[in-house]
């Protein structure tokens, strides 16, 4: 008898600890009672963390909310605070690829323009590099891929969205981004007629005059095609071009005072260098035509990228979602 009862209350332990560990009387318990913690609790935690600057935290936790929770009440919300903690990091390529992924799944989300906007910033970002706050470069001869990536996204923006409280900045910053393009089309030009290669000069300038017309580097433009295509034996080309310089941009550098086009002046001769000396002047090198009227004509850039460089020095203790909307709300 006591070896019935014994083994009875075996089977029924054994039965016990197998429900157990199956899984088996707890699919009332959810996984907010298992950790203790709710979707709330994290995005609360998660707006602390924001607040307080904390981004390698905050996108810790921005991360597990959505593995957690990836259908709750506070998933979308999350995956933009997502893209903006990115990019305050300085990870641009994360916040880029969070923003896209944003775009691709929720295309009709009514603050997808945020995405697209925070991803333009994050391609302008990427257009810089360490060393500029220390040593200021001129960014249009860096590699123009990332400020042609910005430029794309932006003009997205405002096309898809022309009402988005984003909109207005989106339109400051393409200002600069085609200033930026043009004049890295000159860059090339100028670097072309080093090579002698004046038909592809020629097409570069042509190139900023139809597709930036609204550039500082249009006279450039102009003053490349007038010298490329008189280089080439294309005088009545070059006239043309000429004539359309000098009707438009009297101040150009490349004119006379009497207002024609000095094509013999771009080819100037470098004085001083070591063949000159060593040759006694009988030996002299051509300099090739290069143009940059920038300290003319560019008068407006500088205006355009005020706005980029004041973001950091206006923050204050604006609220978390005044700093998420770029000042725009809160």
């Amino acid at each position: 008898m006591k070896n019935l009862s014994l083994m009875f209350l075996i089977l029924t332990l054994s039965l016990t600890s197998g429900c157990s560990w199956l899984g088996w009387g707890d699919d009332d318990k959810t996984e907010e009672e298992e950790t203790g913690f709710t979707e709330k609790d994290f995005y609360e935690k998660i707006q602390s963390s924001l607040n307080s600057k904390n981004w390698s935290v905050a996108i810790s936790n921005l991360e597990l909310l959505e593995s957690q929770f990836p259908f709750g009440k506070y998933a979308e919300q999350g995956q933009l605070e997502l893209i903006y903690a990115q990019y305050k990091t300085g990870d641009f390529e994360s916040s880029i690829a969070s923003a896209d992924r944003f775009v691709r799944l929720h295309p009709q989300h009514p603050n997808v323009d945020y995405a697209f906007y925070v991803k333009g910033l994050s391609q302008i970002s990427q257009t810089g590099g360490f060393f500029d706050s220390f040593m200021p470069t001129d960014q249009t001869m860096r590699d123009i891929g990332e400020a042609r990536g910005a430029f794309t996204t932006l003009t997205e923006l405002i096309s898809r969205y022309p009402k988005s409280p984003y909109a207005s900045d989106a339109r400051k910053r393409l200002v600069s981004l085609r200033n930026r393009l043009a004049r890295a089309e000159i860059h090339v030009a100028n670097y072309y007629f080093t090579r002698g290669a004046y038909l592809a000069a020629a097409n570069r300038g042509r190139y900023v005059v139809e597709n930036f017309q609204q550039s500082p580097a249009v006279p450039d433009g102009l003053a490349t095609m007038a010298q490329a295509y008189y280089m080439l034996d294309m005088k009545e080309l070059a006239d043309n071009s000429a004539q359309v310089l000098v009707a438009n941009y009297p101040d150009h550098p490349a004119l006379t005072d009497e207002g024609k086009f000095d094509y013999e002046r771009r080819l100037l001769v470098q004085e001083d260098t070591i063949l000159d000396k060593l040759s006694f002047g009988v030996i002299k090198r051509i300099k090739p035509p290069a143009f940059d009227s920038r300290s003319t004509y560019d008068r407006v850039t500088r205006e355009a990228e005020i706005g980029d460089e004041n973001e950091s020095q206006n923050s204050g203790k604006r609220s978390i979602w005044s700093k998420l909307t770029f000042g725009l709300l809160g």
